[in-house]
Protein backbone atom coordinates (compact mmCIF):
# COMPACT_ATOMS: atom_id res chain seq x y z
CA UNK A 1 0.00 0.00 0.00
CA UNK A 2 1.48 3.19 -1.16
CA UNK A 3 0.67 6.21 1.56
CA UNK A 4 0.93 9.79 0.93
CA UNK A 5 0.99 12.62 3.68
CA UNK A 6 0.47 16.35 3.07
CA UNK A 7 0.27 18.48 5.45
CA UNK A 8 0.94 22.42 5.71
CA UNK A 9 2.01 24.21 8.99
CA UNK A 10 3.25 27.40 10.44
CA UNK A 11 2.57 26.92 13.75
CA UNK A 12 4.22 23.76 14.53
CA UNK A 13 0.34 22.50 15.39
CA UNK A 14 -0.53 20.68 12.08
CA UNK A 15 3.63 19.59 11.89
CA UNK A 16 2.41 17.47 15.74
CA UNK A 17 -0.73 16.26 14.49
CA UNK A 18 1.46 15.63 11.21
CA UNK A 19 4.51 13.69 12.63
CA UNK A 20 1.80 11.42 15.24
CA UNK A 21 0.22 10.27 12.26
CA UNK A 22 3.64 9.49 10.19
CA UNK A 23 5.11 7.76 13.69
CA UNK A 24 2.02 5.74 14.20
CA UNK A 25 1.88 4.47 10.30
CA UNK A 26 6.06 3.42 10.40
CA UNK A 27 4.80 1.53 13.87
CA UNK A 28 2.35 -0.28 11.63
CA UNK A 29 5.18 -1.18 9.29
CA UNK A 30 3.20 1.35 6.65
CA UNK A 31 6.07 3.55 4.69
CA UNK A 32 4.27 7.23 4.51
CA UNK A 33 6.13 9.55 2.00
CA UNK A 34 5.60 13.06 3.87
CA UNK A 35 6.07 15.79 2.47
CA UNK A 36 6.00 19.10 4.42
CA UNK A 37 4.04 21.59 1.67
CA UNK A 38 6.00 24.85 1.37
CA UNK A 39 5.71 27.87 -0.80
CA UNK A 40 7.40 26.16 -3.94
CA UNK A 41 6.62 22.16 -3.26
CA UNK A 42 6.21 20.77 -6.80
CA UNK A 43 2.66 19.23 -7.43
CA UNK A 44 3.05 15.60 -6.55
CA UNK A 45 0.56 12.94 -8.46
CA UNK A 46 -1.46 12.45 -5.81
CA UNK A 47 -2.51 9.17 -8.16
CA UNK A 48 0.32 7.22 -7.52
CA UNK A 49 -0.83 6.07 -3.89
CA UNK A 50 -3.68 4.16 -2.71
CA UNK A 51 -3.97 6.66 0.99
CA UNK A 52 -2.95 10.10 0.87
CA UNK A 53 -3.44 11.94 4.39
CA UNK A 54 -3.53 15.64 3.80
CA UNK A 55 -4.29 18.35 6.61
CA UNK A 56 -3.71 22.38 7.67
CA UNK A 57 -4.01 24.93 9.72
CA UNK A 58 -6.91 27.04 9.31
CA UNK A 59 -6.22 30.26 8.41
CA UNK A 60 -9.11 32.61 7.68
CA UNK A 61 -11.62 29.45 7.40
CA UNK A 62 -9.41 28.17 4.47
CA UNK A 63 -6.07 25.71 4.60
CA UNK A 64 -2.56 27.90 4.49
CA UNK A 65 -1.77 29.66 0.95
CA UNK A 66 1.32 27.20 0.33
CA UNK A 67 -1.65 24.37 0.55
CA UNK A 68 -4.33 26.42 -1.65
CA UNK A 69 -1.57 27.00 -4.53
CA UNK A 70 -0.31 23.58 -4.11
CA UNK A 71 -3.94 22.61 -4.86
CA UNK A 72 -4.14 24.82 -7.81
CA UNK A 73 -1.59 23.47 -9.43
CA UNK A 74 -2.49 19.78 -9.07
CA UNK A 75 -6.27 20.62 -9.81
CA UNK A 76 -5.24 22.12 -13.13
CA UNK A 77 -2.71 19.45 -13.85
CA UNK A 78 -5.70 16.88 -13.21
CA UNK A 79 -8.25 18.93 -15.43
CA UNK A 80 -5.76 18.94 -18.23
CA UNK A 81 -4.67 15.03 -17.87
CA UNK A 82 -8.28 14.40 -18.07
CA UNK A 83 -8.54 13.04 -14.55
CA UNK A 84 -11.29 15.21 -13.50
CA UNK A 85 -14.43 13.73 -14.73
CA UNK A 86 -18.11 14.67 -14.97
CA UNK A 87 -19.46 12.55 -11.98
CA UNK A 88 -16.72 12.55 -10.29
CA UNK A 89 -17.07 8.81 -10.62
CA UNK A 90 -15.26 6.53 -7.80
CA UNK A 91 -11.94 5.43 -7.43
CA UNK A 92 -12.20 2.52 -5.03
CA UNK A 93 -8.95 1.97 -4.67
CA UNK A 94 -8.19 4.99 -3.63
CA UNK A 95 -8.73 6.64 0.06
CA UNK A 96 -8.06 9.75 1.71
CA UNK A 97 -8.42 11.08 5.04
CA UNK A 98 -8.53 15.13 5.42
CA UNK A 99 -7.53 16.63 8.67
CA UNK A 100 -7.17 20.46 10.11
CA UNK A 101 -6.31 22.00 13.39
CA UNK A 102 -7.57 25.18 14.50
CA UNK A 103 -8.28 27.75 17.51
CA UNK A 104 -11.81 28.50 16.58
CA UNK A 105 -11.75 31.59 18.86
CA UNK A 106 -15.02 33.17 17.09
CA UNK A 107 -17.16 30.42 16.13
CA UNK A 108 -15.47 27.15 17.13
CA UNK A 109 -15.62 23.95 14.62
CA UNK A 110 -16.95 26.28 12.37
CA UNK A 111 -13.87 28.31 11.31
CA UNK A 112 -12.24 24.44 10.24
CA UNK A 113 -14.87 23.10 8.47
CA UNK A 114 -14.88 25.29 5.37
CA UNK A 115 -10.63 24.33 5.44
CA UNK A 116 -11.26 20.84 5.59
CA UNK A 117 -13.94 20.77 2.56
CA UNK A 118 -12.17 22.83 0.42
CA UNK A 119 -9.08 20.13 0.74
CA UNK A 120 -10.94 17.24 0.61
CA UNK A 121 -12.67 18.43 -3.18
CA UNK A 122 -9.44 17.76 -5.08
CA UNK A 123 -9.79 14.20 -3.83
CA UNK A 124 -13.42 13.88 -4.22
CA UNK A 125 -13.28 14.96 -7.81
CA UNK A 126 -10.54 13.10 -8.32
CA UNK A 127 -12.74 9.90 -7.16
CA UNK A 128 -10.95 9.39 -4.11
CA UNK A 129 -13.23 7.87 -0.95
CA UNK A 130 -12.82 10.29 2.20
CA UNK A 131 -12.88 8.37 4.93
CA UNK A 132 -12.74 10.52 7.39
CA UNK A 133 -12.37 14.15 8.24
CA UNK A 134 -10.24 15.57 11.82
CA UNK A 135 -10.55 18.04 13.25
CA UNK A 136 -7.72 18.85 16.13
CA UNK A 137 -8.02 21.76 18.28
CA UNK A 138 -4.17 23.73 18.45
CA UNK A 139 -3.46 26.77 20.54
CA UNK A 140 -2.90 30.28 18.59
CA UNK A 141 0.57 31.06 17.79
CA UNK A 142 2.13 33.80 17.44
CA UNK A 143 2.67 35.22 20.90
CA UNK A 144 0.61 38.25 19.81
CA UNK A 145 -2.18 35.97 18.95
CA UNK A 146 -1.38 33.88 22.39
CA UNK A 147 -4.50 35.65 23.96
CA UNK A 148 -6.96 34.06 21.86
CA UNK A 149 -6.36 30.93 23.64
CA UNK A 150 -7.74 31.54 26.38
CA UNK A 151 -10.76 32.98 25.67
CA UNK A 152 -12.66 32.05 22.73
CA UNK A 153 -14.95 29.91 22.11
CA UNK A 154 -13.22 26.79 22.22
CA UNK A 155 -12.09 27.98 25.98
CA UNK A 156 -8.64 27.65 27.04
CA UNK A 157 -6.33 25.65 24.40
CA UNK A 158 -2.85 26.81 25.32
CA UNK A 159 -0.68 23.78 25.48
CA UNK A 160 -3.16 22.17 21.66
CA UNK A 161 -2.85 19.78 20.46
CA UNK A 162 -1.86 17.90 23.83
CA UNK A 163 -0.65 14.50 24.49
CA UNK A 164 -4.48 13.60 24.87
CA UNK A 165 -5.27 14.75 21.91
CA UNK A 166 -2.47 13.49 19.87
CA UNK A 167 -3.24 10.10 21.35
CA UNK A 168 -6.64 10.66 19.63
CA UNK A 169 -5.00 10.94 16.37
CA UNK A 170 -2.65 7.66 17.24
CA UNK A 171 -6.14 5.80 17.29
CA UNK A 172 -8.08 7.65 14.54
CA UNK A 173 -5.11 6.57 12.11
CA UNK A 174 -5.23 2.74 13.56
CA UNK A 175 -8.68 2.73 13.90
CA UNK A 176 -9.19 3.95 9.73
CA UNK A 177 -6.60 1.42 8.87
CA UNK A 178 -8.85 -1.19 11.01
CA UNK A 179 -5.99 -2.23 13.14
Amino acid sequence: MRILHLYYSSTGNTQKVAETIDNTLDNLGHRVDSISVGKNTEAVDVLDYDWVFVGSGVYEWLPGKSMQDLFGKLRRKYVEDGEIKPGSPKRPDKKAVVYCTYGGVHTGINEAVPAVKYMAQLFDHLGFLILDEWYVVGEYVPEKMAPFSEKGRMGDIRGRPDAHDLNAVTERVKAILNV
